[in-house]
């Protein structure tokens, strides 16, 4: 995977204030008359999350601009309870006469909805400690780069593949993104607190080839910090490889063989675990993996870890969403299922304890025990065997509920170790339940997607349909 590099272009970036049109105080004291108005109304309880967004977004495709996009953006949300009952409202107007509107439209939607038990904000014992709750995971860098600025990396990034190889014969663009945003949330059981985060990107989509033999890819850098984004020559010349490395791809008879998912893929099986174990799924009674808590779900090499402080974690947050305290905490450990991805009003309707996951997990790592610092791609490939190597995948194709997992799938035949040839139209089929337990092995080559950090996952065996 590329390593971060900054590029000339990148260090040209000059130091930004907060580049934001209003402070934290103006939030704060937003928050204070949407809560004010809620309670002089009669409100059992109320929230309100006031929040902002800016950014830059530029794209090039064969040497030429193609879109600049400025965005910014403003909201202020209001939850209202009356009893158990709950109302939400939004406006992107911050005058007085406007919160006031907005809490008391929250205020009627409450009154006229069915009461719901498990509705009310946190308990006052899981609202994270002030001193959590200010903690500085380092999560903003503003990005004052103009849009000729963007447009020069860019069309770096993309000549950079096209020179890759004269085999590369068109692109279908190249874009980089700056966003920014900020927020503060309160609510009425004692939680007051907000950040500010970034989140930078530059990415790239070549083609290779011509007339019936033309294959694409794409890779990207994704930052908090914009010096830590990879270069765009190297991005550029990497993508343009993937797409060459796919020309002359076959099909391949249907059987049944081992599989080995490239890291970025890995990342989505992890996420679908996720999502089987996590709250809105169990109490719905729409997940594989009822009732597993405390159970083998995974093979005992495999533990998941979960690390909500992470210094600029893409993942990283001193608290959720409801204001609830994060920790850190070992989710799978030795296969077993430590722990659900819980919210205050899934816990509840549980029977359970939330575990600060209200808005989604934290920086995951997947890892193996049985993984060598040098377990690199070639050395799963040889792990692999003869099997197949997926490198992108098609379609959604998980069923939740059963676990049936049936994907669209290109990538690389592997014969003894070594890719023989490249592969495409093909499905790949099993099921959640099976495919977990069948993990063999996780590789050293760790890829971060989003707030999950995972290498490639070798699944020891899977239908695959072809011709």
């Amino acid at each position: 995977m590329l390593k971060p590099h900054t590029s000339p272009a990148l260090s040209k970036a000059k130091p930004a204030d907060s580049g934001f049109a209003y402070t934290r105080a103006f939030f704060e004291s937003l928050a204070d008359t949407a809560l004010a108005h809620a309670k002089k109304l009669g409100a059992t309880d109320a929230g309100a999350e006031v929040s902002e967004g800016c950014g830059l977004s530029v794209s090039v495709r064969n040497g030429e601009l193609e879109n600049v996009e400025r965005n910014r953006d403003k909201s202020l949300g209001v939850t209202v309870y009356v009893g158990h009952r709950r109302g939400n409202a939004s406006t992107s107007d911050f005058s007085t006469a406007a919160i006031h509107q907005t809490v008391q439209a929250a205020y009627d939607i409450a009154r006229f909805t069915a009461d719901d038990p498990f509705a009310s904000l946190p308990d006052a014992a899981d609202i994270a400690p002030a001193h959590q709750r200010e903690r500085d995971l380092d999560l903003f860098f503003p990005w004052d780069i103009t849009s000729e600025q963007a447009a020069r990396i860019a069309l770096e990034c993309e000549a950079a593949a096209l020179s890759t190889d004269k085999r590369i014969t068109n692109s279908e663009g190249a874009g980089v993104s700056a966003q920014q945003s900020h927020f503060f949330s309160a609510h009425t059981r004692g939680f007051r607190g907000g950040y500010a985060s970034s989140r930078h990107s530059l990415s790239v989509s070549p083609i290779a080839g011509k007339g019936d033999d033309m294959q694409r890819d794409a890779w990207y850098s994704s930052m908090r910090h914009p010096e830590a984004l990879a270069s765009p020559q190297a991005i550029g010349r990497y993508a343009a490889e993937r797409a060459l490395s796919r020309l002359k791809a076959r099909k391949i008879a249907t059987k049944e063989c081992p599989v080995l998912f490239e890291s970025p893929l890995a990342a989505g099986l992890l996420g679908a675990f996720v999502q089987a174990v996590s709250g809105g799924a169990l109490y719905r009674k729409s997940s594989f993996l009822l009732d597993s808590l405390g159970k083998q779900v995974l093979p005992k090499h495999i533990d998941l870890f979960e690390d909500p402080f992470v210094l600029r974690g893409k993942g990283s947050s001193p608290f959720d969403s409801e204001g609830v305290r994060v920790q850190a905490r070992k989710v799978v450990d030795a296969g077993k299922l430590q722990g659900y991805f819980l919210g205050s009003y899934s816990a509840r309707k549980l029977g359970m304890q939330t575990t600060g996951n209200s808005g989604g997990s934290h920086n995951l790592i997947f890892s193996s025990r049985l993984t060598k610092p040098t377990d690199d791609l070639d050395a799963m490939l040889a792990k692999l065997g003869t099997g197949l190597f997926v490198t992108e995948l098609m379609g959604q194709g998980v069923n939740y509920v059963t676990g049936d997992y049936s994907r669209g799938a290109s990538g690389f035949w592997v014969e003894k170790g070594r890719i023989a040839f490249p592969v495409h139209e093909i499905t790949i089929a099993g099921n959640m339940k099976t495919m977990l337990k069948g993990m063999e092995a996780v590789g050293a080559d760790t890829y971060n997607y989003g707030a999950k950090t995972v290498g490639s996952i070798l699944v020891n065996r899977m239908k695959v349909a072809g011709n």
